[in-house]
């Protein structure tokens, strides 16, 4: 591996990873079924979205979770939480154990877990109550429901961190963000570990509806486990998921001297903005590219040693063919890429933290899932992507990228 630049004298390691997807109730299932090419993307039915029916939508697939909360989080607890602080609850439990339950001063531990929109089905119910019954029906729970930052203020509580609680909103950028502010921390010296992530459980019938009319989702609703298809000719369209990634992160020296297991490590990251349109990416993909370099430059590594890049291709005509000019401009032509979205669906808040692990995981286990559904692809691509069966791949150095409406570009680099 090449050094480019002075590298940071504080390095950040991962001992810890958890995630409830659309593909698995943990890292382990959603990691296998991943592999094996499952799609988590099904049609959602009357019984569990009768709005889907009542407001006539077009839209009438999505990717729910394969293991629902309470599976894990007993009833008295789960009544108290938006099902977005759910997720988060269930990854950052699985995170903690796996990381060995760190003994760290509550003052050293911290959170930073971001949301692209937070406790929408609360805000929803609690609308209706209020239009209906009436006020005294109306939980005095609401607002710490709804709020943006419950995710990471319940897993603070959880954890009883006592070093800060972060929840930064950068649509889905925002589990990758919270990544990076996590480094910042361990950087600094302000903190020892940092549980950080991304959750979301928004399939709601106005987000499915602001989405159809922003012209982002994919309605082919009769082939579901076909319907998310990245850098793909035919694609139409992105398919909303739900659900959270969660790894605890710490100073390298701190685990060493309690003898922890580590994962990997995330050297660095970049974060840009467009400054473009709000939902719309800049075409030429040149604020993506400046995230991306800025990353391995913080991560001390060449742009020929990056080999692997886990895109965010959403399945959208707007955005894939952009991010591949982006990579294109920051690392050359040489790297393989995948992209997770095509198996999960887009998980928003939580997808730069979902695919942060599987970024991770692919370079510790030498293999790149492959995308499904790219059957034709797309001529302005022009990159290497791994279609259909994994790919065995040695990696030293690879790019987590992540994007979201209003311009947030954030990439992370994940080292062995």
């Amino acid at each position: 591996m090449t050094s480019t630049s002075s590298s940071s004298p504080v390095e950040v390691v991962v001992t810890g990873l958890g995630a409830t997807t659309p593909l698995g109730g943990d890292v382990t299932s959603t990691w296998e079924a991943l592999l094996a090419g499952k799609s988590g993307v099904r049609r959602i039915d009357d019984d569990e979205h009768e709005w889907v029916t009542r407001h006539d939508l077009p839209v009438k697939i999505a990717a729910p979770l394969a293991v629902e909360p309470s599976e894990v989080i007993p009833r008295v607890q789960l009544r108290r939480l938006d099902r977005c602080e759910q997720v988060a609850l269930v990854a950052a439990k699985e995170a903690w154990a796996h990381a060995g339950a760190p003994e760290v001063e509550p003052e050293r531990l911290a959170v930073v877990i971001g949301t692209g929109i937070g406790g929408a089905v609360t805000l929803l119910d609690q609308d209706d109550l209020l239009e209906g019954p009436g006020l005294r029906k109306v939980s005095p729970l609401t607002v710490p429901m709804l709020m943006p930052n419950g995710p990471a203020a319940w897993v603070g509580l959880e954890l009883g961190a006592k070093g800060g609680v972060h929840a930064p909103v950068s649509a889905c950028a925002s589990g990758a963000e919270a990544m990076a502010w996590a480094m910042r921390l361990l950087q600094a010296g302000e903190v020892d570990v940092v549980v950080a992530g991304g959750a979301e459980a928004c399939i709601t019938g106005i987000t499915v509806a602001g989405f159809v009319q922003a012209r982002t989702l994919s309605q082919r609703n009769d082939d579901p486990t076909r319907a998310s298809r990245p850098f793909d000719t035919h694609r139409d369209g992105f398919v909303l998921g739900e659900g959270a990634g969660i790894m605890v992160l710490e100073r390298a020296e701190f685990a060493a001297a309690r003898g922890a297991t580590v994962h990997g490590k995330l050297a660095g990251f970049g974060i840009t903005s467009d400054a473009h349109h709000i939902t719309g990416p800049d075409p030429e993909g040149t604020g993506q590219a400046r995230a991306i370099t800025r990353s391995i430059e913080k991560a001390g590594v060449s742009a020929a040693d990056v080999t692997h890049v886990n895109c965010h291709a959403t399945s959208t005509v707007a955005g894939d063919v952009g991010e591949t000019r982006a990579v294109r401009k920051a690392l050359g032509d040489h790297p393989v890429l995948t992209a997770p979205k095509s198996a999960l669906g887009h998980l928003v808040g939580a997808a730069g933290a979902v695919e942060g692990i599987v970024t991770l995981l692919s370079i510790k286990e030498g293999i790149v899932p492959g995308t499904l559904n790219l059957d034709d692809l797309d001529p302005g691509v022009e990159l290497d992507v791994v279609a259909g069966e994994p790919r065995k791949l040695d990696i030293t150095a690879a790019v987590n990228d992540s994007f979201g409406f209003g311009g947030h570009n954030v990439a992370l680099t994940f080292v062995r």
